[in-house]
């Protein structure tokens, strides 16, 4: 179901007047949102090669050396832009999405590409998966009936994940960092990838109805207060820590893209259980913290690097992460909508005031609190714009749908379980395994400085 073109503007009534007369983009109505958000992901797509004739479909210029992404951004981006079609109803792009999701799945059927290999994490596969969930919740247009479905690449995912040969005893459970052992990082457990997991689960236990996937998730939630990895008082989300250590050298650094897919995963959450206390009480304290240290003054930052302009190309989309997740909070969690939404909005209208830059005199800079732009260009600095922009359409949007209600993507509940043998599992996993999940984020901490250092090898 898409969200109605018809529906009345929301921008000219929650908005504050903060656009700046150097940007050609508006945010004065339903209409003006559709056109910047338009307009900015045509930009984003000019980053894009994969529908070039002897092009690889799906992937962004990369990775390192080759050109500055990683596999996993390309799958961010196309989950922003099936986000985008759901809010704005623009299906201009819907082939190219549907041709990049699929042509990535792998032989295997769970978004692990043999060509990927070299820098494969859990949180790599972790973003696409969760886009692939993102088009089953949406009803995104399904897959020919030859190909896989949505859900069942999302289960795939999430099997492979769940699968023990994913995870030790070392720091008492917990995925790595990295898939095959000889990777870069692979000593390294983290918030993203564990996060990436719990967030999968949670939102394949309210499409499915089945309770071993929301087992999962409060037991990956369980680990990650065990280790330490969510301060139970302050419920910061630190990023990582080594398995040498037992995970003792916790690198006590945030991301905003760690707050976020906490907070979606434990939104899902809180509306699977009709609303446990539980729940609501982390959700309340993750959104609390989150808008604290990340909308410092209504504004998205990520002071982690923004500081010090110390962000990497991975850091530069972590803005638009954080606007769609927390927009997609309060359908699943209207209690919050009220938090939530001014300050996405108050965030939206500054982050339009950075976009003024490149050839074009509209191309969109990283930080957003200086009200100009800033002379960075790149595909996160214009996907997290699109985020932003199209997030305000949140309230005339539909709920995501279920599989008993609305649901039609064809969903397989062994997906994934002939994996290749990186971390080959003989059987499926059908019952809730132990946490994990995958994303890059290994950090550390600089010298004299103390700035962070991105170790970005495998994202």
């Amino acid at each position: 179901m898409r969200p109605s073109l018809a529906s009345g503007a929301i921008a000219a009534t929650l908005l504050p007047s903060l656009i700046s007369a150097q940007t050609p983009y508006s945010l004065d109505s339903t209409a003006a949102i559709k056109q910047t958000a338009s307009t900015a992901v045509w930009d984003m797509l000019q980053y894009y090669h994969g529908n070039v004739t002897g092009a690889t479909p799906g992937i962004l210029p990369g990775p390192p050396p080759a050109g500055d992404y990683y596999w996993w951004e390309a799958g961010a981006m196309w989950g922003t832009l099936i986000d985008y079609w759901f809010l704005t109803g623009d299906s201009t792009y819907n082939q190219e999405i549907m041709t990049a999701m699929q042509f990535q799945v792998g032989p295997n059927q769970d978004y692990m590409p043999p060509n990927q290999t070299a820098s494969l994490g859990n949180d790599d596969q972790g973003f696409w998966g969760m886009s692939a969930m993102l088009a089953a919740e949406n009803k995104f247009p399904d897959p020919p009936s030859d190909k896989p479905g949505w859900l069942a690449l999302a289960q795939g995912v999430w099997n492979t994940q769940a699968s023990p040969d994913r995870h030790d005893e070392t720091c008492g459970g917990g995925l790595r960092w990295q898939i095959p052992f000889a990777n870069n990082g692979y000593n390294y457990k983290n918030s993203i990838a564990n996060g990436c997991f719990f967030n999968i689960g949670a939102r394949l236990a309210r499409y499915t109805g089945n309770d071993s996937y929301a087992k999962s998730a409060e037991q990956t939630w369980d680990w990650m207060e065990s280790v330490g990895f969510i301060d139970p008082n302050t419920y910061a989300i630190y990023d990582g820590a080594h398995v040498e250590t037992n995970c003792t050298d916790i690198n006590k650094a945030e991301f905003s893209y760690n707050n976020a897919v906490w907070t979606l995963g434990a939104a899902y959450m809180y509306n699977y259980t009709g609303g446990s206390d539980v729940w609501k009480t982390r959700l309340e304290k993750l959104v609390e913290h989150g808008l604290s240290q990340f909308f410092p003054q209504g504004i998205a930052v990520e002071p982690a690097c923004e500081t010090h302009d110390t962000c990497t190309t991975d850091m530069q989309s972590f803005k638009g992460y954080v606007h769609r997740w927390y927009a997609t909070t309060t359908k699943m969690a209207p209690f919050i909508r009220n938090t939530i939404l001014p300050v996405l909005q108050t965030s939206a209208a500054a982050a339009i005031k950075a976009c003024s830059g490149g050839a074009l005199g509209r191309q969109c800079g990283f930080v957003w609190t200086n009200g100009t732009y800033d002379g960075k260009i790149g595909v996160g600095e214009q996907m997290s714009v699109v985020a932003a922009t199209s997030s305000l359409l949140i309230d005339q949007a539909p709920v995501p749908v279920t599989a008993n209600a609305g649901g039609t993507s064809k969903g397989n509940i062994n997906a994934g379980g002939n994996s290749d043998n990186l971390n080959r599992h003989e059987t499926p996993i059908t019952t809730g395994g132990r946490a994990g999940a995958g994303i890059l984020t290994a950090l550390i901490l600089g010298s004299a400085c103390g700035l962070f250092g991105w170790m970005s090898i495998g994202t």
